[in-house]
């Protein structure tokens, strides 16, 4: 491996040299950070972009460059809307052309160094997200001797759009999953490269959050991907419940004409133009508005023939995955109570009429389940049934399959951190109402990055939180095993506990959610 330290960076304070490594189609300069003591290679180019004809294709390897690339600056995000306030990106504008990737690597990692990686895909309902995002910032991991890489994806239309016609002209016959191939090229990249970057090939960890747990489950499973994996980590979500599941090609298809046709009526065919001809020459940000002002945005991962040969249920049912050690776990506030309520008062008469309209034939079921004797406790458990509803249990049913056909071990937690309150200079009003951990507040916390995160009036302790969490996952990055000596004991699921993480962690019993997801597990079989 070549290493150059070149002339210092006198417009960036921090920063005391360039750094030159050699990849597999080229040499590219990022910088050193001193004040952290962490280098950085910022817009790593893993594929083509993918524009004109190669839109809806599955990415393409980069051609090999001559000279020295710079890496020094994120590049652009994914095509999206700005859909999320608490999304901060320092990526330089929007763009088809994004297929970029990270890696934040220890200072010493020239030095014949095999650090653990942990490649991590951001959340964001695969409609939105970068990785650029600053809360998912790789420089306190990477303090830790990880070498972390955050990567983009394509989203939306641009990442999951099937159709008949993608299929003829692909060499599998399947069209759609074009996200899920992004970032399986990209973690090809991390297997091919990311010993230049002090990385060792062999202790690959990949996590994500939301739409990034659902892309970790699809990864494990798919056999493009699933044999280069060490390790995996899940916060909040897979593909093996809702809110994400895998369609069949026909039913991919079907959607996918009749998108296609949506949009041709305000994007009028050239004589002698196929539809995909049509659909290719529309200009990326003409492509995305229609598609959004025609709500048109809800795509489904595609059992395609080549990233899923199979649906992920019956992939992970009959145990044709990764079986690695799995960390995975939800937050306690993933859904509100009023999504089981709507605009109602939280009265139990008010709770038992919603549960008589969401489950006529098993009211009664799911009443005992998630039982209400007061309001407070009406609350309690429609915030539980809206959170498992959502997308609670699509997590812990991939945890227990992986536990069930595999040896390796898991780890399941329940994160119960309330985030203090927005400030008021950020449009906040100094309090909040939240019952539990809200969807994706634990993600600056696993990462140590509190300080980079503005909106949130942060206390001591968060930060002891914070650099609990960021314990756990760094240990698990490192050993897959969360657990060191000061830390509270993690038990592994087989032993039907979970972690419960708060200011003190603490083991808890899995009985009532095992009996909770026990049912709606039959439920989701027949609905």
């Amino acid at each position: 491996m070549l290493i150059l330290l070149i002339s210092a960076c006198s417009n960036k304070s921090n920063v005391d040299e360039s750094v030159v490594v050699h990849t597999d189609k080229g040499k590219i300069q990022g910088f050193v950070d001193r004040s952290a003591n962490v280098t950085k290679f910022l817009g790593v180019p893993f594929a083509l972009p993918p524009v004109g004809e190669l839109r809806w294709k599955a990415p393409q390897s980069m051609t090999a460059w001559q000279g020295i690339r710079e890496t020094t600056s994120f590049a652009n995000q994914c095509m999206q809307n700005y859909i999320y306030d608490d999304m901060r990106f320092r990526s330089s504008g929007v763009s088809e052309d994004c297929l970029y990737l990270n890696v934040w690597t220890p200072n010493d990692f020239g030095n014949n160094k095999s650090y653990p990686v942990l490649v991590y895909f951001y959340g964001g309902g695969f409609n939105a997200g970068d990785g650029s995002e600053a809360r998912y910032d790789g420089t306190a991991m990477a303090q830790e001797d990880i070498v972390v890489v955050t990567t983009n994806y394509r989203l939306g239309i641009f990442g999951l759009f099937a159709h008949p016609e993608l299929a003829s002209e692909s060499d599998y016959q399947g069209s759609g999953n074009y996200t899920f191939l992004d970032q399986n090229a990209a973690l090809q990249w991390v297997v091919s490269n990311i010993q230049h970057f002090g990385g060792d090939p062999k202790r690959i960890t990949i996590g994500g959050e939301s739409a990034g747990a659902m892309s970790v489950s699809a990864l494990m499973a798919s056999p493009l991907s699933k044999d280069v994996i060490a390790a995996a980590i899940g916060q909040s979500g897979s593909i093996v419940g809702p809110p994400l599941t895998a369609v069949s090609l026909d039913k991919a298809h079907e959607y996918g004409i009749q998108v296609a046709e949506k949009i041709l009526v305000e994007h009028k065919r050239q004589n002698n133009q196929s539809i995909l001809q049509a659909l290719r020459a529309i200009p990326a940000d003409n492509l995305l508005k229609t598609v959004t002002d025609n709500k048109l945005g809800r795509f489904n991962a595609t059992v395609d023939g080549l990233f899923f040969p199979q649906s992920p249920e019956q992939l992970y049912a009959s145990g044709h995955f990764s079986q690695i050690p799995l960390l995975a776990g939800v937050n306690s506030q993933e859904g509100a109570f009023g999504w089981i309520l709507g605009k109602s008062e939280p009265t139990v008469e008010n709770y038992i009429l919603a549960l008589k309209k969401l489950y006529p034939q098993n009211f009664e079921t799911v009443l005992n389940l998630y039982p209400a004797e007061n309001s407070t406790q009406v609350m309690d458990s429609a915030q539980a049934l809206a959170s498992d509803r959502f997308i609670s249990y699509a997590t812990w049913n991939w945890i227990d399959q992986v536990s069930q056909h595999s040896a390796s071990p898991t780890f399941y937690y329940v994160y119960d951190h309330i985030r203090p309150p927005r400030k008021k200079s950020e449009g906040g009003k100094g309090t909040h109402n939240n019952l539990g951990a809200v969807h994706s507040a634990e993600i600056e916390y696993v990462f140590g990055n509190l300080d980079v995160n503005p909106l949130y009036q942060w206390k001591n302790e968060d930060y002891a939180v914070s650099n609990t969490m960021k314990g756990y996952f760094a240990q698990f990055v490192k050993h897959h095993n969360p657990n060191r000596q000061d830390l509270v004991k993690w038990p592994t699921f087989a032993t039907n506990q979970l972690l419960h993480i708060d200011i003190t962690p603490s083991a808890q019993t899995t009985d009532i959610l095992r009996k909770r997801y026990l049912f709606h597990k039959k439920y989701y079989a027949h609905h």
